[in-house]
Protein backbone atom coordinates (compact mmCIF):
# COMPACT_ATOMS: atom_id res chain seq x y z
CA UNK A 1 0.00 0.00 0.00
CA UNK A 2 1.31 3.41 -0.98
CA UNK A 3 1.33 5.67 2.04
CA UNK A 4 0.65 9.40 2.14
CA UNK A 5 3.69 11.33 3.31
CA UNK A 6 2.95 13.81 6.09
CA UNK A 7 4.77 16.45 8.11
CA UNK A 8 3.88 18.44 11.22
CA UNK A 9 4.90 22.09 11.52
CA UNK A 10 5.02 23.18 15.16
CA UNK A 11 5.55 20.32 17.61
CA UNK A 12 4.34 21.76 20.88
CA UNK A 13 1.56 20.06 22.80
CA UNK A 14 -1.04 19.99 20.01
CA UNK A 15 1.50 19.39 17.26
CA UNK A 16 2.78 16.37 19.17
CA UNK A 17 -0.77 15.00 19.24
CA UNK A 18 -0.99 15.37 15.45
CA UNK A 19 2.37 13.68 14.98
CA UNK A 20 1.46 10.85 17.31
CA UNK A 21 -1.79 10.16 15.43
CA UNK A 22 -0.13 10.32 12.00
CA UNK A 23 2.51 7.87 13.23
CA UNK A 24 -0.16 5.31 14.18
CA UNK A 25 -2.11 5.39 10.91
CA UNK A 26 -1.28 2.60 8.48
CA UNK A 27 -2.04 4.84 5.51
CA UNK A 28 0.41 7.57 6.57
CA UNK A 29 4.20 7.87 6.60
CA UNK A 30 5.21 10.67 9.00
CA UNK A 31 8.38 11.80 7.27
CA UNK A 32 9.18 15.13 8.96
CA UNK A 33 8.60 17.47 11.86
CA UNK A 34 9.44 21.17 11.83
CA UNK A 35 9.87 23.69 14.62
CA UNK A 36 11.92 26.84 15.05
CA UNK A 37 12.82 25.47 18.48
CA UNK A 38 15.62 23.06 17.53
CA UNK A 39 15.35 21.09 20.77
CA UNK A 40 11.63 20.46 20.25
CA UNK A 41 12.13 19.46 16.62
CA UNK A 42 14.99 17.08 17.45
CA UNK A 43 13.07 15.50 20.32
CA UNK A 44 9.99 14.91 18.14
CA UNK A 45 12.08 13.57 15.26
CA UNK A 46 13.72 11.07 17.61
CA UNK A 47 10.39 10.00 19.07
CA UNK A 48 8.67 9.52 15.71
CA UNK A 49 11.68 8.28 13.77
CA UNK A 50 11.57 11.01 11.14
CA UNK A 51 13.65 13.97 10.00
CA UNK A 52 13.78 17.30 11.88
CA UNK A 53 13.61 20.66 10.14
CA UNK A 54 13.96 24.07 11.76
CA UNK A 55 12.22 26.26 9.21
CA UNK A 56 9.45 25.84 6.65
CA UNK A 57 11.89 27.05 3.98
CA UNK A 58 14.28 24.14 4.69
CA UNK A 59 11.33 21.73 4.81
CA UNK A 60 10.09 22.88 1.42
CA UNK A 61 13.59 22.73 -0.06
CA UNK A 62 13.55 18.98 0.50
CA UNK A 63 9.76 18.52 0.20
CA UNK A 64 9.46 15.13 1.94
CA UNK A 65 5.66 15.30 2.28
CA UNK A 66 2.36 15.66 0.43
CA UNK A 67 0.33 17.05 3.31
CA UNK A 68 1.13 18.87 6.53
CA UNK A 69 -0.45 19.87 9.80
CA UNK A 70 0.26 23.45 10.86
CA UNK A 71 0.19 23.48 14.67
CA UNK A 72 1.98 26.72 15.38
CA UNK A 73 0.60 28.87 18.17
CA UNK A 74 1.21 32.60 18.70
CA UNK A 75 -1.14 35.28 19.98
CA UNK A 76 -4.60 33.92 20.84
CA UNK A 77 -3.36 30.48 19.68
CA UNK A 78 -3.70 31.61 16.07
CA UNK A 79 -1.14 34.35 15.58
CA UNK A 80 1.56 32.20 14.00
CA UNK A 81 -0.53 30.18 11.51
CA UNK A 82 -0.45 32.63 8.61
CA UNK A 83 3.10 32.58 7.23
CA UNK A 84 3.76 28.80 7.34
CA UNK A 85 0.31 28.08 5.93
CA UNK A 86 0.81 30.45 3.00
CA UNK A 87 4.26 28.98 2.34
CA UNK A 88 2.91 25.44 2.30
CA UNK A 89 -0.14 26.27 0.18
CA UNK A 90 2.06 28.09 -2.34
CA UNK A 91 4.15 24.92 -2.61
CA UNK A 92 1.04 22.85 -3.37
CA UNK A 93 1.01 21.07 -0.02
CA UNK A 94 -2.39 20.08 1.39
CA UNK A 95 -2.72 21.71 4.83
CA UNK A 96 -4.62 20.84 7.98
CA UNK A 97 -4.39 23.94 10.16
CA UNK A 98 -5.04 24.18 13.86
CA UNK A 99 -7.89 26.36 15.00
CA UNK A 100 -8.46 29.21 14.93
CA UNK A 101 -7.77 29.46 11.22
CA UNK A 102 -6.18 32.78 12.26
CA UNK A 103 -6.87 35.34 14.97
CA UNK A 104 -6.45 37.98 12.26
CA UNK A 105 -9.54 37.90 10.05
CA UNK A 106 -7.76 39.39 7.03
CA UNK A 107 -5.10 36.69 7.29
CA UNK A 108 -7.83 34.06 7.57
CA UNK A 109 -9.50 35.30 4.40
CA UNK A 110 -6.15 35.39 2.58
CA UNK A 111 -5.30 31.82 3.61
CA UNK A 112 -8.61 30.47 2.36
CA UNK A 113 -8.35 32.47 -0.86
CA UNK A 114 -4.80 31.16 -1.47
CA UNK A 115 -5.96 27.56 -1.00
CA UNK A 116 -8.69 28.15 -3.58
CA UNK A 117 -6.24 29.74 -6.01
CA UNK A 118 -3.75 26.89 -5.63
CA UNK A 119 -6.53 24.26 -5.74
CA UNK A 120 -5.15 22.39 -2.76
CA UNK A 121 -7.03 20.85 0.16
CA UNK A 122 -7.19 23.06 3.21
CA UNK A 123 -8.80 21.88 6.43
CA UNK A 124 -9.01 23.15 9.99
CA UNK A 125 -8.81 20.96 13.08
CA UNK A 126 -12.41 21.57 14.18
CA UNK A 127 -12.30 18.28 16.02
CA UNK A 128 -15.18 18.75 18.47
CA UNK A 129 -17.82 17.70 15.94
CA UNK A 130 -15.92 14.70 14.61
CA UNK A 131 -17.75 12.30 16.90
CA UNK A 132 -20.04 9.34 16.18
CA UNK A 133 -22.72 11.14 18.23
CA UNK A 134 -22.56 14.23 16.00
CA UNK A 135 -22.69 12.12 12.84
CA UNK A 136 -25.72 10.17 14.12
CA UNK A 137 -27.48 13.37 15.22
CA UNK A 138 -26.90 14.90 11.79
CA UNK A 139 -28.33 11.73 10.22
CA UNK A 140 -31.45 12.01 12.40
CA UNK A 141 -31.89 15.64 11.35
CA UNK A 142 -31.37 14.89 7.65
CA UNK A 143 -33.91 12.06 7.82
CA UNK A 144 -36.47 14.36 9.44
CA UNK A 145 -36.58 12.59 12.77
CA UNK A 146 -36.90 15.81 14.79
CA UNK A 147 -38.81 17.67 12.07
CA UNK A 148 -38.04 21.29 11.36
CA UNK A 149 -35.38 22.72 13.67
CA UNK A 150 -36.65 25.56 15.84
CA UNK A 151 -33.76 26.19 18.25
CA UNK A 152 -30.21 25.14 18.99
CA UNK A 153 -28.30 25.73 22.22
CA UNK A 154 -24.64 25.00 22.95
CA UNK A 155 -22.57 25.34 26.11
CA UNK A 156 -18.78 25.03 25.82
CA UNK A 157 -16.48 25.87 28.68
CA UNK A 158 -13.11 24.93 30.08
CA UNK A 159 -10.85 26.15 32.86
CA UNK A 160 -8.16 28.20 31.15
CA UNK A 161 -6.27 30.60 33.44
CA UNK A 162 -4.22 32.16 30.62
CA UNK A 163 -4.47 35.95 30.39
CA UNK A 164 -3.55 37.40 27.01
CA UNK A 165 -5.69 39.58 24.76
CA UNK A 166 -9.18 40.73 25.74
CA UNK A 167 -10.61 38.40 23.06
CA UNK A 168 -8.54 35.27 23.77
CA UNK A 169 -11.52 33.25 25.01
CA UNK A 170 -13.68 34.02 21.98
CA UNK A 171 -11.03 33.62 19.30
CA UNK A 172 -9.28 30.53 20.68
CA UNK A 173 -12.15 28.41 22.01
CA UNK A 174 -15.23 29.23 20.01
CA UNK A 175 -14.16 28.30 16.48
CA UNK A 176 -15.22 24.87 17.74
CA UNK A 177 -18.56 26.16 19.00
CA UNK A 178 -19.57 28.01 15.88
CA UNK A 179 -18.46 25.16 13.64
CA UNK A 180 -20.70 22.77 15.58
CA UNK A 181 -23.61 25.19 15.26
CA UNK A 182 -22.94 25.68 11.53
CA UNK A 183 -22.66 21.92 11.03
CA UNK A 184 -26.16 21.30 12.35
CA UNK A 185 -28.02 24.47 11.35
CA UNK A 186 -26.08 26.35 8.67
CA UNK A 187 -24.68 29.88 8.44
CA UNK A 188 -25.30 32.57 11.05
CA UNK A 189 -27.10 35.73 9.94
CA UNK A 190 -27.20 37.89 13.09
CA UNK A 191 -25.21 37.99 16.34
CA UNK A 192 -25.83 39.70 19.69
CA UNK A 193 -23.06 39.21 22.24
CA UNK A 194 -22.73 39.89 25.96
CA UNK A 195 -19.46 39.36 27.87
CA UNK A 196 -18.14 39.69 31.39
CA UNK A 197 -14.90 39.03 33.25
CA UNK A 198 -14.65 36.20 35.75
CA UNK A 199 -13.53 36.84 39.31
CA UNK A 200 -9.97 38.11 39.30
CA UNK A 201 -9.76 38.05 35.49
CA UNK A 202 -8.42 40.85 33.28
CA UNK A 203 -9.86 39.55 30.00
CA UNK A 204 -13.40 38.75 28.89
CA UNK A 205 -13.83 35.13 29.98
CA UNK A 206 -17.61 34.57 29.94
CA UNK A 207 -19.94 34.91 26.97
CA UNK A 208 -23.66 34.73 26.27
CA UNK A 209 -24.31 35.03 22.53
CA UNK A 210 -27.72 35.09 20.86
CA UNK A 211 -27.88 33.94 17.24
CA UNK A 212 -30.24 34.08 14.28
CA UNK A 213 -29.36 31.67 11.49
CA UNK A 214 -29.99 32.32 7.80
CA UNK A 215 -32.74 29.69 7.73
CA UNK A 216 -34.64 31.32 10.60
CA UNK A 217 -33.49 29.00 13.38
CA UNK A 218 -32.70 30.81 16.64
CA UNK A 219 -29.79 29.77 18.81
CA UNK A 220 -27.61 30.50 21.76
CA UNK A 221 -23.99 29.96 22.78
CA UNK A 222 -22.83 30.02 26.39
CA UNK A 223 -19.05 29.93 26.72
CA UNK A 224 -16.45 30.35 29.42
CA UNK A 225 -12.79 30.09 30.31
CA UNK A 226 -13.83 29.90 33.97
CA UNK A 227 -15.42 26.44 33.85
CA UNK A 228 -14.14 23.43 35.76
CA UNK A 229 -16.75 20.72 35.63
CA UNK A 230 -15.58 17.10 35.73
CA UNK A 231 -16.97 14.54 33.34
CA UNK A 232 -20.15 13.10 34.76
CA UNK A 233 -21.47 16.38 36.15
CA UNK A 234 -21.38 18.65 33.12
CA UNK A 235 -18.14 18.35 31.23
CA UNK A 236 -16.69 20.48 28.49
CA UNK A 237 -19.63 20.71 26.10
CA UNK A 238 -23.40 20.18 25.94
CA UNK A 239 -25.62 20.58 22.88
CA UNK A 240 -29.42 20.67 22.53
CA UNK A 241 -31.28 20.79 19.21
CA UNK A 242 -35.05 21.33 19.36
CA UNK A 243 -37.31 20.48 16.43
CA UNK A 244 -41.01 20.28 15.64
CA UNK A 245 -41.08 16.50 16.22
CA UNK A 246 -38.36 15.92 18.80
CA UNK A 247 -35.23 16.96 20.58
CA UNK A 248 -31.58 15.82 20.47
CA UNK A 249 -29.17 16.22 23.38
CA UNK A 250 -25.44 15.45 23.23
CA UNK A 251 -23.68 15.60 26.58
CA UNK A 252 -19.96 16.25 26.99
CA UNK A 253 -19.21 16.12 23.25
CA UNK A 254 -19.55 12.34 22.90
CA UNK A 255 -20.42 10.70 26.22
CA UNK A 256 -24.20 10.68 25.87
CA UNK A 257 -26.53 10.95 22.86
CA UNK A 258 -30.27 11.25 23.56
CA UNK A 259 -33.38 11.47 21.40
CA UNK A 260 -36.62 12.74 22.91
CA UNK A 261 -39.77 12.49 20.74
CA UNK A 262 -42.06 15.49 21.17
CA UNK A 263 -45.30 13.78 22.17
CA UNK A 264 -44.11 10.64 23.88
CA UNK A 265 -42.56 9.71 27.19
CA UNK A 266 -40.26 7.25 25.47
CA UNK A 267 -36.69 8.26 24.68
CA UNK A 268 -33.46 6.76 23.39
CA UNK A 269 -30.12 7.13 25.10
CA UNK A 270 -26.73 5.94 23.90
CA UNK A 271 -23.72 6.10 26.19
CA UNK A 272 -20.44 6.69 24.32
CA UNK A 273 -22.14 6.11 20.97
CA UNK A 274 -19.88 4.46 18.40
CA UNK A 275 -17.35 3.56 21.05
CA UNK A 276 -16.02 7.08 21.63
CA UNK A 277 -15.51 7.48 25.36
CA UNK A 278 -13.80 10.84 25.77
CA UNK A 279 -13.35 14.18 24.05
CA UNK A 280 -9.61 13.55 23.58
CA UNK A 281 -10.47 10.81 21.08
CA UNK A 282 -11.86 13.44 18.69
CA UNK A 283 -8.34 14.40 17.58
CA UNK A 284 -7.86 10.94 16.08
CA UNK A 285 -11.27 10.83 14.40
CA UNK A 286 -10.74 14.27 12.88
CA UNK A 287 -7.24 13.54 11.55
CA UNK A 288 -8.43 10.19 10.17
CA UNK A 289 -11.16 12.06 8.26
CA UNK A 290 -8.54 14.50 6.91
CA UNK A 291 -6.29 11.67 5.76
CA UNK A 292 -9.24 9.90 4.15
CA UNK A 293 -10.17 13.04 2.23
CA UNK A 294 -6.64 13.06 0.82
CA UNK A 295 -6.68 9.35 0.03
CA UNK A 296 -9.98 9.86 -1.79
CA UNK A 297 -8.60 12.99 -3.47
CA UNK A 298 -11.79 14.92 -2.76
CA UNK A 299 -12.19 18.31 -4.35
CA UNK A 300 -10.84 21.12 -2.14
CA UNK A 301 -14.36 22.48 -1.67
CA UNK A 302 -15.50 19.08 -0.36
CA UNK A 303 -12.99 18.77 2.49
CA UNK A 304 -14.74 17.77 5.71
CA UNK A 305 -13.97 20.54 8.21
CA UNK A 306 -12.63 22.86 5.51
CA UNK A 307 -10.78 26.14 5.63
CA UNK A 308 -14.00 27.77 4.47
CA UNK A 309 -15.75 26.35 7.54
CA UNK A 310 -12.96 27.64 9.74
CA UNK A 311 -13.27 31.07 8.14
CA UNK A 312 -17.06 31.09 8.66
CA UNK A 313 -16.59 30.41 12.37
CA UNK A 314 -14.01 33.20 12.67
CA UNK A 315 -16.24 35.65 10.81
CA UNK A 316 -18.95 34.96 13.38
CA UNK A 317 -16.51 35.49 16.25
CA UNK A 318 -15.47 38.85 14.84
CA UNK A 319 -19.14 39.78 14.50
CA UNK A 320 -19.65 38.84 18.17
CA UNK A 321 -16.75 41.08 19.20
CA UNK A 322 -18.19 43.94 17.14
CA UNK A 323 -21.62 43.35 18.70
CA UNK A 324 -20.20 43.63 22.20
CA UNK A 325 -18.10 46.69 21.42
CA UNK A 326 -21.00 48.55 19.80
CA UNK A 327 -23.84 47.10 21.91
CA UNK A 328 -25.75 46.24 18.75
CA UNK A 329 -27.01 43.25 16.81
CA UNK A 330 -24.48 42.62 14.02
CA UNK A 331 -25.48 41.12 10.69
CA UNK A 332 -22.97 39.01 8.80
Amino acid sequence: MTKIKAAVVGVGNIGSIHADIYSTLESVDLTAVCDTDKEKADKAASKFNCKAFYSVESLLAELPMELASVCTKGEENGGDHYIPTIQLLDAGIHVLGEKPISNNIEHARSMQKRAEEKRVRYGINLNHRFTPSAVKAKEWITNGRIGSIHMIDLTMWIDNPVESSPWFHLRALHPHSFNILNYFVGPVKKVHCFLNKGEGRKIWTNAQINLLFANGVIGHLRGSYDGDFPSGSFGIENLEIVGSKGRIVIENACESLCYFPRRSKSMEKFDCYGGMNHFQETFKSRIEAWVQDNINQVLPAEVNGSGQEGLAAQETIEAAIKSFETDTVVEL
